[in-house]
């Protein structure tokens, strides 16, 4: 199978030395190319900015921006069979951006923003993806109900959820522990090491491509 996999955070430019970004170190994208990989799968990787290594055998696309990311999923998204879109993707980026560093003048700045493209959202209608589709709800309350609704809304086969509120997983930690939402039930991933939690979603992506390609 052909697999693109989108990690790490995205980083919105303010200024020429400025950013928004977030919490996302990339780390569980990369298990999950890693793991890809290890189950014999070729793996395209578009990472935002991150501090890991990149994964042997993984082909890696950098990008910087939300946007960059949306372009390059949109243009990738065609040769894939499974997209996993694990990206902390900026929900909005500045409206505009000058081209000299913003001086510190009065004691309040205030930034106005807009929307970003919504790169999950866009997958079955803009992109016209048919394969198997798989998103990530990072939510700090009401875990699974919002990954529902975005399973629905987004026309996933299935969402990875986690709680981002604990602090013993997901940002910054080497474990995690998920709920796999899916549109008639919900498997939970005990805690574990990211990169046993990213073998089993390869499995069940595995499994969601067979049962998709029987029913075809």
């Amino acid at each position: 199978m052909r697999f693109l996999i989108t990690a790490g955070p995205t980083r919105e430019a303010i200024d020429p030395v400025r950013y928004l970004t977030n919490r996302s170190s990339g780390k569980m994208g990369y298990c999950l190319a890693e793991a890809a990989v290890h189950e014999g799968h070729s793996v395209l990787l578009v990472s935002g900015p991150t501090s890991l290594d990149i994964p042997h055998g993984v082909d890696f696309l950098p990008v910087e921006s939300a946007q960059e990311m949306y372009d390059a999923v949109k243009n990738q998204a065609p040769y894939a069979d499974a997209a996993i879109l694990s990206a902390a993707v900026a929900d909005y980026r500045p409206v505009f951006v000058p081209n000299r560093k913003i001086k510190k003048t009065g004691e309040r700045m205030i930034l106005e923003l807009e929307r970003t493209g919504d790169i999950l959202g866009s997958m079955r209608t803009e992109f016209g993806f048919s394969g198997v589709l798989i998103g990530f709800a990072a939510e700090t309350h009401d875990v699974e109900d919002y990954a529902r609704g975005k399973l629905e809304r987004k026309r996933c086969d299935m969402v990875v959820a986690n709680d981002v509120s604990r602090r013993d997983i997901g940002f910054d930690s080497s474990e995690n522990e998920v709920m796999l939402v899916y549109p008639d039930r919900t498997e939970l991933l005990e805690k574990a090491p990211k990169t046993q939690i990213a073998l089993r979603i390869i499995e069940h992506a595995s499994r969601l491509a067979q049962e998709k390609g029987a029913s075809c």
